[in-house]
């Protein structure tokens, strides 16, 4: 059994999913006007423990995710530049070829860490929901909650009256009137607007949106949708509702979620997902990473500074998804130590008896499933992992929950086992120089050798 912490119950309690033997899944992906930095990589990393762990409790994951091309560009809760056609003047592209740079770049990044494709739609570009592909969706929703009396139309906009749902606001448990006195006054641009927190569902290309360059004809003239439909818009099309599992970050359970929630239940009377997950902020150094701070990464400086993506990856399982992470570089190094020695123990399987059988796991898995308790699985695992053998079965079992490729350790070849027999036969008759000699010679065919009592062990950098 899988226990989750859902936000929208504040509480951890059992998965009970809405079929017994398959779980809907929807992740939101990224926003393509840069490269995908090292906190969001950890959310992406989390989605895909979540779905890795379902699967290895025996669930059928549909698993959905987003790719924001278009949509999350200006919102009525943000003034700030248009990040999409920042981005398109900074690397003098257009915005469409902004965007395909850098899904290239996020699929390649997500391939470095390990993380699975999602597998719950296949469209026109491939496996992930590109949200220029779901406009006439977009668009329906809105006809939708306009005919519901849901959504109102100004001269710059049409918004989704938040007034006119009784429990608006329910995954943080605030009331209307209390985000109503905490609204900021200085994003409420739109004097046509009836409630300060409305949230608009699709922009019309007037005013201060007039120069955008991504639009679709509608029958309320040019527009471009607003940051929270796509994703409602999406879910109905692929997985429809209610889904089991909806994730983010903690970032968006205030906004983001919260509207989504809003237009997907009064559109279609049904709510949207049984349990919403969150994953907490990165930090780096201590604070928050920001590129005029100097402390912003992406995946390339990790791999520029000689680390393994997998480094990454474990440093990210060795802290609990609810929990602030904070990011160091030395913190990456140890990863990339016990990585090593994982790495080493998986060795094993080519160079002695396995002892550690799948069954000899439970304790580790039980961790997992008990709201993605990584760091406590990892401990399990690295008092497992020493000179006992695993068979690559539990390898592959540790890979299903963790992604860290043990069980891809491949064999060395024959000669380079003939050297180590020689250098074993060097060692015993105490020529240290030929010894030394040999090892070298290893390592600089990428092994590394471990002398133990039972021999020497060896070990593919």
């Amino acid at each position: 059994m899988i226990k989750l912490h859902n936000t929208l119950g504040r509480r951890t309690e059992p998965f009970k999913p809405l079929h017994s033997d398959r779980v809907t899944l929807y992740t939101c992906g990224p926003t393509v006007y840069d490269y995908s930095h090292i906190g969001n990589l950890r959310a992406f990393v989390f989605d895909d423990t979540l779905r890795r762990a379902l699967e290895a409790t025996d669930y059928n994951v549909k698993h959905v995710m987003n790719i924001t091309d278009v949509g999350h560009l200006v919102s009525d809760e943000d003034e700030g530049d248009d990040k999409l056609e920042t981005g398109a003047a900074r690397e003098q592209m257009t915005v469409q070829e902004v965007a395909e740079f850098y899904i290239q770049a996020f699929e390649k990044d997500v391939e470095q860490l390990n993380i699975l494709k999602p597998n719950g739609y296949r469209g026109p570009h491939g496996q992930y929901a590109r949200a220029t592909d779901f406009i006439k969706e977009q668009l329906e929703l809105v006809k939708i909650l306009i005919d519901k009396g849901f959504g109102y139309i100004t001269e710059q906009a049409i918004y989704f009256d938040v007034s006119k749902l009784k429990d608006y606001g329910k995954l943080t448990g605030q009331k209307l009137a209390d985000k109503e006195v905490g609204a900021r006054s200085d994003v409420v641009t739109d004097d046509a607007k009836r409630n300060p927190q409305d949230f608009a569902l699709w922009f019309f290309k007037v005013g201060r949106f007039a120069d955008h360059s991504l639009s679709w004809p509608s029958q309320w003239g040019d527009g471009f949708p607003g940051w929270h439909l796509e994703c409602s818009a999406i879910i109905h099309a692929t997985l429809g509702e209610p889904i089991d599992i909806h994730t983010g970050g903690v970032d968006h359970i205030g906004t983001h979620h919260t509207n989504e929630i809003a237009q997907t239940e009064a559109a279609y009377d049904t709510e949207l997902a049984k349990y919403w997950l969150h994953n907490e902020h990165l930090l780096v150094d201590g604070h928050k990473m920001a590129k005029s701070t100097g402390n912003f990464y992406i995946l390339k400086d990790v791999i520029d500074r000689g680390y393994n993506p997998l480094a990454l990856r474990l440093l990210y399982l060795q802290s609990h998804y609810r929990s602030q992470m904070n990011f160091t570089w030395d913190a990456l190094s140890a990863a990339a130590a016990f990585l090593k020695s994982l790495q080493a123990w998986a060795d094993l399987i080519h160079q002695t008896e396995a002892e550690i059988k799948p069954e000899d796991l439970g304790h580790i898995k039980a961790a997992v499933c008990d709201d993605l308790n990584t760091p406590a699985a990892l401990a399990g695992l690295a008092e497992l992992a020493g000179d006992k053998a695993p068979a690559k079965a539990a390898l592959e079992q540790l890979d299903k929950l963790f992604g860290l490729k043990l069980a891809d350790r491949q064999d060395i070849d024959q000669p380079a086992k003939d050297l180590i027999k020689q250098r074993e036969t060097a060692r015993q008759a105490g020529d240290w120089e030929k010894s030394d000699e040999l090892r070298d010679k290893l390592k600089q065919q990428g092994i590394e050798l471990n002398d133990t009592p039972n021999g020497s062990r060896w070990h593919k950098l």
